[in-house]
């Protein structure tokens, strides 16, 4: 059973998954639900729809429309989570969705039809469409957490190589 393919996308996600965690989690909570501005989302809010969109397009994909009846996606817009604890379970869950289909497909599956609004994607078109979806929200939660700790005096430790530095981490990685 080859999973090449399907191996390089959970390794994305992951990849995008820790960015925004790490990134958060520079901040306080309060932090988390701060604005950049009133027509921009809190890293919260971002977090509580990229919970529920993962949750809703992975859970059942190829056997249920990935835009499930129980999703209410305006909500997703709503801040209206207590806690950080009750964000990080809206936000594990959408993961623990995704991580729950991707270990059981092979990329034999990748040609397999599966719906999203009514509209029939291949696996590989709707991970891709997932995937970006998720760097996009990621950018906006890093963005947001490296505005908001400026802001506020919160130290930041870069996430990347920091500028200035391509060449002694090019150098450590044994290249140039």
């Amino acid at each position: 059973m080859s999973r090449t393919v399907i191996s390089a996308f959970e390794a994305e996600f992951t990849r995008y998954r820790e960015l925004a965690e790490r990134a958060a989690g520079h901040l306080p909570w309060p932090g988390w639900r701060e604005a950049l501005d009133p027509e921009t989302n809190s890293i919260a809010v971002i977090m509580k729809h990229v919970g529920g969109n993962l949750r809703s397009r992975w859970t059942d994909p190829f056997t249920t429309d990935g835009e499930k009846p129980w999703r209410e996606r305006d909500r997703e817009f709503i801040d209206d989570v207590r806690d950080q604890q009750g964000l990080l379970a809206i936000w594990n869950a959408g993961w623990d969705a995704l991580a729950g289909s991707l270990g059981a497909m092979a990329d034999a599956d990748l040609p397999r039809t599966l719906l999203i609004r009514t509209e029939p994607h291949t696996l590989a078109l709707a991970l891709a469409r997932s995937c970006t979806h998720i760097a996009y929200h990621a950018g906006q939660i890093v963005q947001a957490a490296r505005v908001i700790a400026s802001r506020t005096g919160v130290p930041w430790t870069t996430l990347t190589i920091p500028r200035g530095g391509s060449a002694a981490f090019n150098a450590l990685k044994g290249l140039g």
